[in-house]
């Protein structure tokens, strides 16, 4: 029989869906382009709202890359050039509401997914498998293959509900990470805050990053500069 290589391609699902933090979603695409890793882009329908609300930044399905490239850009500050021109690397858009996208599928070869930020309705919709849009398709996708899933859910206060929703989702294999910046990495500027959230996130997934600076068990390391 001939044997046939699987293709090199194996992405990251990054899920968008309408909580707020957009910052914390680019931060995470940023890192993943920069460690030259594939990715493919699922952003809600909710999610372009709040996109719009916080940047300005009309995403559209037929000029997703534009309008990535213009978001990838922004600083968390709302500087629209932080960044300057990063490119877009090797990322696959797919419309939320494709039920039949590659991610929708086992058979897809992915790494894993991260739903950042996850909203409480997001939450409701992977912990309950209702896959009501490919985003939550997606997660299910990711829980059932035991592939990991990490959840940067994005809300405070947390009612009852949504609180077992998330051990519901703890429980079935996924990694719950709240939207909760520290303070021990010397932050000193907003930037900071959010790139520390996207660098736990891209702990949990395990891939390799520089967002911020990690505790080496000296007290003080916050207060100094880099």
């Amino acid at each position: 029989m001939e044997h046939v290589n699987a293709p090199s391609r194996r992405p990251w699902v990054v899920g968008v869906s309408g909580a707020s933090g957009t910052p914390y979603a680019a931060s995470v695409l940023r890192a993943l382009i920069a460690a030259g890793e594939a990715v493919d882009l699922v952003v809600s329908r909710a999610s372009r709202l709040t996109l719009l609300d916080e940047t300005g930044i009309a995403f559209r399905d037929a000029h997703w890359r534009e309008d990535l490239a213009q978001w990838l850009a922004r600083g968390a500050d709302g500087k629209p050039d932080t960044f300057g021109d990063l490119g877009t690397g090797d990322v696959k858009y797919w419309p939320a509401g494709d039920l039949a996208a590659g991610p929708s599928s086992g058979s897809y070869q992915a790494k894993g997914m991260i739903i950042v930020p996850a909203s409480t309705a997001c939450v409701a919709g992977v912990a309950l498998g209702l896959s009501k849009d490919l985003l939550q398709r997606a997660a299910s996708v990711t829980l059932k293959e035991g592939r990991r899933l990490v959840v940067a859910v994005r809300e405070t206060p947390l009612n009852g509900q949504t609180l077992k929703h998330l051990v519901t989702l703890d429980e079935a294999g996924a990694i719950v990470l709240p939207a909760s910046p520290a303070f021990y990495a010397g932050a000193t500027h907003i930037q900071d805050l959010v790139d520390f959230v996207a660098g736990r996130a891209l702990d949990a997934a395990g891939v390799p990053h520089t967002l911020y600076r990690r505790w080496e068990g000296e007290l003080g390391g916050g207060s100094r500069q880099p």
